[in-house]
């Protein structure tokens, strides 16, 4: 019996020794971030062992970035885009996964390939084409020359599509019966199906815009339309002596996409599998 429940509790420990591993390689980083952020100039932050909460925590390394770098007109600007992102995907790949998925017309399929195909285009293989375009609109160095190109996600229409597919047809036909058409029976029956795969859009979309450093880059030459990411890394160069205000940038980076994951959390982990109608 002893040998039995040893053996019974030795894949469970396993289980939580690689979870606990896995735990430490992806909040790790982020958690020494904050701890060096709130480290004071006395600390030596290149101590070993090193030391993971400061001896005195302090919000000064904050104010001095701000006083460095206009960060918060960077987070305003990155606040900017990642709104106008967030509104253009739910809407756009909710409107074109619905066709996808519940009308019927001709090219339909070859629509639902070029979709799949888009998936399988590494985004740095089109940055030329994009900015030629954006130049050709005069959109170069603005705003919406940022959110465009990523203003409707293959991926996003694709969730949308596949969660409006599980809705049972036979609610629909019921609906058509009534004498509802296309837009009502989007709006009133199919959206409300599939409020948790929108979350899960939600938040592809902004952390998508937030994170996104690359594009902004290219198509930016202002600073102070500049986003958070491209801001804090066009003077990097102020910060190189001070590695606590390095991570303060870091963080106030982070932020924003933490307190977005903590609001939508339920809806995203319902996600596409939320099928159920009600009413």
């Amino acid at each position: 019996m002893p040998g039995r429940a040893g053996r019974r509790w030795w894949p469970l420990v396993v289980r939580y020794v690689l979870l606990l591993g896995v735990l430490a390689l992806t909040i790790g980083p982020f958690l020494w971030q904050l701890s060096t952020s709130l480290k004071g100039p006395g600390e030596d932050i290149y101590r070993f062992p090193p030391s993971l909460l400061p001896q005195r925590p302090t919000l000064a390394n904050y104010g001095a970035v701000a006083e460095v770098v206009p960060v918060w007109d960077f987070a305003l600007n990155s606040l900017r885009v990642a709104a106008a992102s967030v509104l253009t995907n739910c809407a756009g790949a909710a409107l074109a996964g619905y066709a996808l998925a519940r009308l019927r017309f001709r090219g339909r399929r070859v629509a639902l390939l070029v979709f799949l195909a888009a998936l399988l285009v590494p985004a740095e293989s089109i940055l030329v084409a994009q900015f030629l375009t954006m130049r050709q609109f005069q959109l170069n160095d603005t705003l919406l020359g940022v959110v465009l190109p990523g203003s409707i996600g293959a991926l996003n229409v694709l969730l949308m599509r596949n969660a409006f597919a599980a809705l049972p047809p036979e609610v629909e036909e019921a609906a058509f019966v009534d004498g509802a058409n296309a837009w009502q029976r989007f709006t009133r029956i199919a959206l409300p199906s599939a409020r948790g795969t929108l979350a899960v859009v939600a938040v592809f979309a902004f952390m998508g815009a937030w994170d996104d450093f690359l594009w902004p880059l290219i198509v930016l030459s202002d600073q102070s339309k500049f986003t958070l990411t491209v801001g804090l890394n066009y003077l990097h160069g102020t910060f190189a002596d001070n590695q606590r205000l390095v991570a303060a940038g870091s963080v106030i980076a982070v932020l924003p996409l933490i307190v977005l994951f903590a609001c939508l959390q339920r809806s995203f982990f319902r996600g596409a599998g939320e099928g159920a109608v009600k009413g």
